[in-house]
């Protein structure tokens, strides 16, 4: 799949680590370090622009290594780039650890997915099939 990217950072574009991998990494473009104290969250910009083909959208995704490593997150995540959306990616990331942490330019901050999406037509109807399940959840199947 090609997609159409600018790239008004100082970073090489998004790119796969492993052969097999689902997520590219996406660094942070930024002027200075940043320093987040605990359960502080920030904007942090990539410089990137993408145009994504209709019927697709970004996933928006934190890093594992980051998570374990330095308790940084992202708020809403997943995060869904549209692909109507022309403006820059950034990155809304959290600190949930109880130090300050600090996040550099260059620093791989998050993951993006393209994955295909579908949009829904409603069929409104008065009453849903039944199902063995039913309206159970919420840990209705136990823990063992």
């Amino acid at each position: 799949m090609n997609i159409r990217i600018v790239n008004k950072s100082k970073h090489a574009l998004p790119a796969y680590e492993t052969q097999a991998s689902a997520g590219m990494d996406l660094r942070s473009n930024i002027d200075e370090p940043v320093i987040l104290k605990p359960l502080e969250r920030t904007l942090i910009p990539t410089g990137l622009f993408i145009e994504l083909p209709l019927g697709f959208e970004a996933q928006i995704r934190p890093r594992s290594g980051l998570a374990i490593k330095k308790g940084i997150s992202l708020v809403n995540t997943p995060g869904t780039i549209d692909a109507d959306y022309r403006g820059e990616i950034k990155i809304i990331v959290i600190n949930l650890s109880n130090q300050e942490v600090e996040i550099s330019d260059g620093e791989r901050i998050a993951q993006m997915i393209i994955s295909k999406v579908e949009q829904a037509e409603w069929i409104e109807v008065k009453q849903l099939e039944d199902t063995q399940r039913g309206a159970g959840g919420f840990g209705h199947t136990g823990t063992k």
